[in-house]
């Protein structure tokens, strides 16, 4: 669907909020939930040479790892909330339920003995986080004033801009240090520690009501919304035909030592969480604009990267700038969604469902262009496709509104 065959409603300004008015600190507390599950989503990227092996299976196949997890997350997400939803759980309960699965998942996989476990696995994880992320995107909405509520959001996604400094190095790390199944119950530690955090921490909704699924259902019958659902999962489409094969392309194509692929990640995650506030800063107010500059930035990184894959410096370089943008969207795209509709739950879970729908696209768009013969550098002209997917989706809407208001 084409995000310009609709008419949008233009992004609040909030000009005139108190300037000494504060992120609440639950909202940290809401990020460490997300660090945790994007580190375990984002993890086998950095791991594939040695899961591999591990499994003895190519490394597209272990690539489809990465989509079997998008893959819960785009189709059993929504269901396990739509069920919160249908016993009236309020949000509180809802988020520690589907904590205690994703823990379940996460032991699974730290004690997969093959790749068919490990596949069951990944795919529970992903169930249970997109429905941690709708969630926490709600309590968020609900509790924060709406004019921080992009600000607030940022804080939240710098979870997910944390997972590449800290947690998929620590991962690689671990890996390399004391083996592939040490790094998973690195994971199984998180999901063990966000369980209390969220338990004392955070407070309940300010309703103290479950929101009605049939209302939530009803949400969801707005086609603006579904248009900025569909540049959503095209720009982390984009951006993950690149991630998830960085390992392979770095060390057989422009040839870096797996040694340095840790520091890579660490580098990306800098230039995320650079991304992450500057969009955080202008999403609520430009969300269209942060879009449009973005996807065009992303493009021409993607482009660059495919190009010059062989030039260790340029390739590094276009792959950062891939960090200040791709997944560093998120706040935008957010904005986007939380003035189109009411930011309940189920709404919140479709959008991360339709985020990790566009990453289970471009994590096997570009595995199948490996498996295919058209080599390592395929996955980043899938994800530059994409990309320009992305941009063509906002062409209309571009249109109108790139002069200055």
């Amino acid at each position: 669907m084409a995000a310009g065959s609709h008419v949008e409603t233009p992004a609040p300004t909030f000009e005139h909020a108190p300037s000494s008015a504060k992120v609440p600190a639950f909202v940290y507390l809401l990020a460490i939930v997300i660090f945790a599950i994007t580190t375990s989503e984002f993890m086998v990227a950095g791991l594939m040479p040695t899961l591999a092996q591990a499994f003895s299976v190519s490394v597209g196949e272990i690539g489809y790892l990465i989509s079997f997890f998008a893959l819960g997350m785009a189709i059993g997400g929504p269901l396990a909330t739509a069920g919160m939803l249908a016993v009236r759980s309020p949000n509180k309960p809802a988020l520690l339920a589907m904590l205690v699965l994703f823990l379940a998942g996460s032991l699974l996989a730290a004690l997969a003995p093959n790749y068919a476990v490990m596949a069951i696995a990944r795919t529970v994880q992903g169930v249970s986080s997109a429905a941690c992320f709708g969630i926490a995107m709600t309590i968020c909405a609900e509790l924060v004033r709406p004019d921080l509520r992009g600000r607030a959001v940022s804080f939240v996604l710098a979870g997910l801009t944390l997972s590449p400094i800290l947690g998929v190095p620590a991962t690689s790390l671990v890996s390399q240090s004391f083996g592939w199944q040490a790094a998973f119950w690195g994971i199984v530690a998180l999901a063990v520690l966000c369980i209390p955090i969220i338990a004392f921490g955070v407070p309940a909704s300010k309703r103290g009501a479950a929101i009605d699924l049939d209302a939530s259902l009803a949400d969801l019958n707005n086609g603006r919304l579904w248009a900025a659902y569909t540049t959503s999962g095209l720009v982390i489409g984009a951006t993950f035909a690149a991630f998830s094969y960085f390992t392979a392309i770095f060390t057989e194509v422009a040839g870096l030592p797996q040694t340095a692929i840790p520091l890579l990640l660490a580098a990306y995650g800098v230039a995320n969480i650079v991304g992450n506030l500057v969009v955080g800063r202008f999403a609520d107010r430009f969300t269209i604009r942060v879009l449009v500059y973005g996807l065009i930035v992303l493009a021409a990184a993607l482009a660059l990267f495919a190009l010059f894959a062989t030039n260790a410096i340029i390739s590094v370089l276009a792959f950062l700038v891939i960090g200040v943008t791709g997944v560093s969207l998120n706040p935008a795209m957010v904005a986007r969604v939380m003035r189109t509709a009411h930011p309940g739950p189920l709404v919140n879970s479709m959008h991360a469902s339709m985020i990790t729908g566009g990453l289970a696209l471009g994590t096997w768009a570009g595995g199948f262009g490996i498996d295919a013969g058209l080599g390592l550098r395929s996955p980043l002209w899938i994800g530059f496709g994409l990309a320009l997917l992305g941009l063509l989706s906002l062409a209309p809407r571009n249109l109108r509104q790139i002069a200055p208001a």
